[in-house]
């Protein structure tokens, strides 16, 4: 009989929306483990393009506050507004964000190095950042830290650089808010699995 200890540890991964504070791990040892999930996540040809930057407490708040006057200027409508404003702060409200990125000289380097795959270093790099994601979500959530992912890019991409004063060949792919989890996730629902899979014997 197969063990199915893997299978029930990725179900604790959610999207989890109701963040807080109330994490006991200190951050150095969230930050490390951060770090080795996205250290050992694969990649194509082992070029590791994916890069990160980890916000804690006021760094975090800095993140949301740059998303939240960027879609000041897109949701000019004030009760929409207050909505999207009452999301942001949601985010806001865990102890950290995780800022996802592609170094895009990297990808550009292997293009000129391996011409003959240069079309699919691109999509590779994309697969990369998706392995990292997955990676640090099912890490955070085996610690039973919430987080769920957004992307707020390319909206925020120049400030973001700006702000943490990050090379330009970094581009920006995803924010990963976490901390505590005050509320469960909701039910999920599965597609039939006639309509999902084929298994040939």
């Amino acid at each position: 009989m197969m063990n199915t200890d893997y299978i029930e540890t990725i179900k604790k991964r959610r999207s989890i929306y109701a963040l807080g504070k109330n994490v006991e791990t200190p951050y150095e040892e969230v930050a490390s483990l951060i770090k080795a999930a996205i250290r050992e996540s694969p990649t194509a040809f082992n070029n590791q393009t994916v890069r990160a930057v980890i916000l804690f407490n006021e760094h975090s708040d800095q993140l949301w506050e740059i998303v939240a006057e960027a879609l000041k200027q897109e949701v000019p409508d004030e009760a929409a507004y207050a909505k999207t404003r009452a999301k942001i702060d949601s985010f806001k409200a865990g102890i950290g964000t995780i800022l996802l990125f592609t170094d895009e000289a990297v990808v550009q380097q292997y293009q000129n190095d391996y011409a003959l795959y240069a079309d699919n270093f691109a999509n590779w790099a994309e697969q990369a950042i998706g392995n990292a994601q997955i990676n640090i979500w099912q890490a955070l959530a085996t610690n039973d830290i919430g987080a769920s992912n957004q992307h707020y890019n390319p909206l925020i991409n120049e400030a973001v650089q700006k702000t943490f004063d990050l090379p330009a060949s970094w581009t920006l792919r995803a924010q990963m808010p976490f901390g505590s989890i005050e509320a469960p996730a909701g039910e999920k629902d599965y597609l039939a699995d006639e309509d999902r899979f084929k298994v040939l014997k």
